[in-house]
């Protein structure tokens, strides 16, 4: 007897975890990720209940009595300690008291590149108790000026080098009344200021508290643009509320006091300036930044500054695998990467080239209110369902009619559920622990984000714009941004799933895939703007015995548009919209065009005679 019940209890200890790894391989993880929502939970109502109130601006008044002597930026051979950058903003904030026409209180626009001016200047204005608006440093003309109104600034602080696209708007911005200040010693046009040289002669005392006493939870805290891949900036409003959450949640991504960050994206937006900067002062680290994201310096840059934890965003995993290899690709000591919008074979590809690297991939918007995080690292993934998440942030997927550019809807009027497995736009409800603030000014784009009716009558949710999937092991995968995703032949053909496979071709370094419209036929039939990969010939029939290998009838490209460079914005997201108004005629085109021949089983170039019987119905698409 006592044999048989030492044999059960030996049995059990070899069996159940055997059991438990076969048949919920991912429970260890989930029980793990029910810690991390606590933890996130605690920290962010722990904060938002001390007294005096605690705003993100605090958390580095903190690190800055903690870590005074620890370098927190480093730029080139510049090197700022947490002390010395807490001066240099005292001394911006002084400048600025003294600076006619500010006042505390008062938004200001952020015109700069990635420079520590830039990181200073916030934190300045932050101490001032006025919110900011990020511009993007590449925007011109018309989109600056839309961009500056929709936050009504009062005050635009430039860097030096933007002083042409400053003066190019400031007619209208004299007209408003509005302070113009530039990061330079010497300025000679009328109207705008030079800024540096007042800095210089400030003082470094922190400016009084009772100058940021207006601030609460919900005073606007920084103004993020959208990248404007359809039509102009939206400005998404992020309060202080939010920037505390996004503490919170990005006190679980890993990073520590030990590590180095390299910041090489924008900081204008919501990857660089969140994660990056307050990552870095959330959790103590020390920042290496970097003026703009450079593949062929990206690892010299890591080796040379020590590197252990680096970000990313849409392609730039890409661009890193597409550099020539190099002997000493492992040679490195980055140990997590942070980011979104990595692809699954470039995720295997980069780990197989690069090494041991941690991909922490994570699903979020600048203004949404849904987000997740691949805590258990499946590559294509970016997130899994887990029940407390979902109780916490309830969301699902609905069926979405892409022609109708609407979901769709059953006899009552509310949304259908996908199915597992099966596409659907993510909606997320809008609550007190989810709300949606929208954007400045902006109303009506505000409301276009919500989506009523989905469930119930009444209810209310924020309409992502994102087609998802959730497979039978509960991992959510992004498929598709609304509006990228179009309809042929009565099928819905996904733009990232095309572009994966061309960029599989001998020929084509880079496809950015769209849906064009064609008289006589419904819907929109696909069309890419390619790259041709370097030393390497454009091959119309290699490349159709490719698609028509991997890819269905009606999601073969029926044109193909060479380009020198695939366009991109500021955070490497493919622009769709003019490709799509240009169409495919070659009358207006000046790039090499080709149209799939299924009689020569090749893509040939498109001609006018072509075209002219394409549109007349002659031949068929």
């Amino acid at each position: 007897m006592e044999f048989y019940v030492i044999s059960t209890i030996l049995a059990s200890v070899f069996i159940i975890p055997y059991a438990l790894k076969t048949f919920f391989p991912y429970l260890w993880v989930d029980v793990q990720y029910v810690g991390v929502l606590m933890r996130i939970l605690f920290k962010y109502v722990a904060n938002r209940r001390r007294t005096p109130p605690f705003f993100a601006l605090e958390r580095f008044l903190e690190r800055r009595a903690a870590l005074s002597e620890k370098p927190f930026i480093v730029f080139g051979d510049e090197i700022y300690t947490y002390g010395e950058t807490d001066k240099e903003s005292n001394k911006i904030a002084n400048a600025l008291l003294s600076q006619p026409g500010y006042k505390p209180g008062f938004t200001a626009a952020l015109f700069m590149g990635n420079e520590p001016s830039f990181l200073f200047t916030w934190l300045a204005l932050a101490k001032l108790g006025s919110p900011v608006a990020l511009l993007n440093y590449n925007i011109r003309s018309k989109s600056l000026l839309h961009c500056f109104n929709c936050c009504k600034a009062k005050v635009l602080i430039a860097a030096a080098e933007l002083k042409e696209a400053v003066e190019d708007v400031l007619p209208s911005l004299r007209e408003q009344g509005v302070t113009v200040l530039l990061m330079a010693k010497t300025c000679d046009t009328p109207g705008i200021e030079n800024f540096s040289e007042k800095v210089e002669e400030a003082l470094d005392t922190p400016p009084s508290l009772s100058l940021r006493s207006h601030v609460t939870l919900k005073s606007p805290a920084v103004y993020i643009y959208t990248s404007g891949t359809t039509g102009l900036p939206k400005a998404a409003l992020v309060d202080q509320n939010r920037l505390l959450s996004a503490l919170a949640v990005i006190s679980t991504y890993g990073m520590t006091s030990k590590d180095v960050v390299y910041v090489n994206l924008p900081l204008y937006h919501t990857a660089g300036f969140v994660v990056g900067f307050f990552g870095c002062i959330e959790n103590g680290s020390t920042m290496v930044l970097k003026r703009k994201f450079s593949a062929s310096q990206f690892w010299d840059d890591c080796r040379k500054y020590n590197v252990t934890v680096v970000q990313y965003i849409g392609e730039v995993m890409r661009y890193l695998c597409c550099t020539p290899k190099r002997d000493n690709d492992r040679d490195h000591k980055v140990r997590l990467a942070i980011g979104n919008g990595v692809r699954a074979e470039v995720w295997k590809e980069f780990l197989g080239r690069f090494g041991d690297v941690q991909i922490l991939e994570f699903y979020a918007s600048t203004e949404g209110n849904i987000g997740f995080l691949n805590y258990a690292g499946k590559i294509g993934a970016v997130g899994r369902v887990h029940f407390l998440h979902q109780m916490l942030f309830p969301f699902l997927l609905v069926k979405y009619d892409t022609e109708q550019d609407e979901p769709m809807r059953d006899a009552d009027g509310l949304c259908i559920e996908a199915s597992k497995g099966e596409t659907g736009l993510l909606v997320s409800k809008i609550t007190d622990i989810a709300p949606f603030v929208g954007y400045a000014l902006n109303e009506d784009q505000t409301e276009r984000k919500k989506l009523r009716n989905v469930l119930k009558k009444g209810d209310l949710y924020f309409n992502t714009g994102d087609l998802m999937r959730i497979d039978k092991n509960n991992f959510i995968y992004f498929q598709d941004r609304v509006g990228d995703t179009f309809r042929w032949k009565g099928e819905n053909v996904a733009t990232t799933e095309v572009s994966d496979i061309l960029s599989m071709s001998n020929c084509l370094q880079e496809a950015n895939v769209y849906g064009v419209q064609v008289p006589g036929h419904e819907g929109r039939v696909g069309m890419a703007a390619a790259t041709v990969k370097k030393d390497a010939q454009f091959d119309g029939g290699k490349l159709y015995e490719h698609v028509v290998s991997y890819l269905p009838s009606y999601a073969r490209p029926r044109f193909i548009r060479l380009q020198s460079a695939v366009e991109v914005t500021g955070t490497f997201k493919q622009m769709k919209v003019k490709l799509v108004e240009q169409g495919f005629d070659p009358e207006l085109i000046q790039d090499p065009l080709y149209v799939i021949d299924d009689c020569v089983r090749s893509y040939v170039p498109l001609t006018s005679d072509i075209y002219s019987s394409i549109l007349s119905g002659r031949i068929k698409l």
